[in-house]
């Protein structure tokens, strides 16, 4: 009786890679080489220019491609300084990004603020509205928009890629009320008991907990004017007011045997500061953007 129970037992068992534990090794495995694999692929481009911007002119375009230079050639840093003014390029790109941080952060805040605790009649429909305007490209009211600026006479500087900002940006709004609700509406109430008005209760109480959702907006509007090229190449025309997107692009197309990587050089330098920004800030952003949809 008892062999016959072993011989159940054994029977019934199942192979030691047939369980659940072995599975789901197997599947983290899997994932883990896809995802390793895809990674690899989407550096190689970043590999390839940073490897370019160090090249001679006779490396460049050998096969099989050279990875690793002879030689580490820091001139292609800093010969096309002397081509073209760079640093102005970088100093309109700074001037633009820290303006429309400070004017997207204040006037999208107030605008969600607005919204997401002020009780006035027509709020939901004036906030559809706005959310509407997210359904038109820009591209639909490019014509008017250029002959507003025009008759401003702001076409040719840098106010028709800063002032816009200024009022607000309805993705901006968006995401700013939707966390600003998840906040509990108990803490305004205390704070009008201590005799806080309105602005008194969005600067002291609103904005300091809603860090991580300013954050996301910063780090988002940081990335746009950064890489912003349609707005500058549709507004500025002199040299003196743009941005480094527009300045590589006249680098590499308007001068005459530009060594390629000189232009990879200038092109991981303008690139840089966007890195630098998301893995110090990755943490905060994705943080914000899952908090951001808690409750709407």
């Amino acid at each position: 009786m008892a062999h016959t129970e072993v011989v159940l037992t054994t029977m019934t068992e199942k192979p030691w890679y047939h369980s659940a534990t072995y599975k789901q090794l197997i599947w983290r495995a899997l994932v883990f080489v896809l995802v390793a694999a895809g990674s690899v692929v989407f550096a190689l481009p970043f590999v390839w220019m940073l490897s370019t911007s160090f090249k001679s002119s006779d490396q460049v375009f050998l096969f099989p491609p050279v990875w690793i230079p002879d030689q580490l050639r820091w001139q292609n840093y800093v010969e096309p300084l002397g081509r073209l003014p760079f640093l102005t390029f970088y100093k309109n790109t700074l001037t633009i990004v820290v303006l429309n941080l400070i004017g997207t952060l204040l006037s999208s805040s107030l605008a969600a603020y607005g919204f997401a605790r002020l009780r006035f009649w027509g709020r939901n429909f004036l906030f559809l509205v706005l959310l509407s305007t997210m359904m038109l490209p820009g591209q639909v009211t490019l014509i008017p928009t250029y002959y507003l600026f025009s008759k401003l006479r702001w076409v040719n500087s840098l106010k028709p890629l800063i002032i816009p900002v200024y009022f607000g940006s309805a993705i901006n709004i968006f995401l700013l009320r939707q966390f600003i609700m998840s906040i509990s509406p108990e803490l305004d109430d205390a704070a009008k008991i201590d005799g806080a008005g309105f602005l008194g209760i969005y600067w002291r109480i609103i904005l300091p907990l809603s860090k991580p959702a300013l954050g996301v907006v910063a780090i988002l509007q940081f990335t746009y004017d950064w890489n912003d090229f349609f707005s500058p190449l549709i507004y500025v025309n002199s040299p003196k007011y743009f941005p480094i997107a527009l300045g590589l692009r006249m680098f590499e197309s308007t001068l005459l045997r530009v060594p390629i990587q000189q232009v990879m050089a200038m092109t991981l330098i303008s690139i840089v500061p966007v890195l630098v920004v998301f893995v110090v800030a990755q943490r905060r952003f994705i943080q914000g953007i899952v908090i951001t949809g808690i409750k709407g």
